[in-house]
């Protein structure tokens, strides 16, 4: 497999940053059923094993879903302050839930639902996200199987058409733009700031 060009200068802002908690978060941009924009943190959960993917979670109750399930298209913004680094990543997000029927796609979802936290994966156990808070007894505090994905767990692939790198350090800054073409291949362009 060949690695997409921008890969390297993301993971290198990955590792230089990697002190920093934050450095995994990303913001999510998607378009609600009704047209309007919705913005969210979600966090980085590596690559996908052979592609350049980049591997989220969700609950499959959660609205960012059903705006994936109407318009499976986001961007993602994710801003390094130590390095002083910015990328937008823009491209089609696939949903893996426990209804995906494809078996290599169910081993994903398997993978990821291992490497979380027992903390994260009892989220997947709470009452249905965004309604009226109710009963607290409903909150669960017995952590799920950890080799068995909940029901409402989802895994989220970002699989990246264009790529915005732009540096805010020197004068002047430094930007490049990363596109993919149909046939798979991408070019690199140096833009202005």
């Amino acid at each position: 497999m060949t690695i997409a060009p921008w890969r390297s200068p993301l993971s290198r802002a990955l590792h230089r940053n990697r002190a920093l908690p934050n450095a995994r978060y990303v913001q999510l941009a998607t378009v609600r059923l009704d047209g309007t924009p919705a913005n969210r943190t979600i966090v980085f959960r590596g690559f996908a094993q052979g592609c350049d993917d980049l591997q989220f979670v969700s609950d499959r109750r959660s609205e960012k879903v059903q705006d994936l399930h109407h318009q499976p298209i986001g961007e993602l913004c994710w801003y390094f302050s130590k390095t002083r680094e910015q990328f937008r990543l823009l491209g089609p997000i696939t949903v893996i839930s426990a209804t995906t029927e494809a078996e290599p796609w169910q081993q994903q979802r398997h993978q990821l639902w291992q490497t979380l936290s027992d903390n994260a994966r009892l989220q997947f156990c709470w009452p249905h996200p965004k309604q009226q808070r109710t009963n607290e007894t409903l909150f669960a505090t017995v952590p799920p199987n950890p080799m068995q994905p909940s029901p409402h767990f989802c895994g989220l692939l970002l699989q990246p058409t264009q790529v915005d790198h732009l540096e805010l350090r020197g004068d002047p800054q430094n930007r490049w733009l990363y596109q993919r073409a149909p046939e798979g291949d991408w070019t690199r362009q140096t833009i202005n700031p």
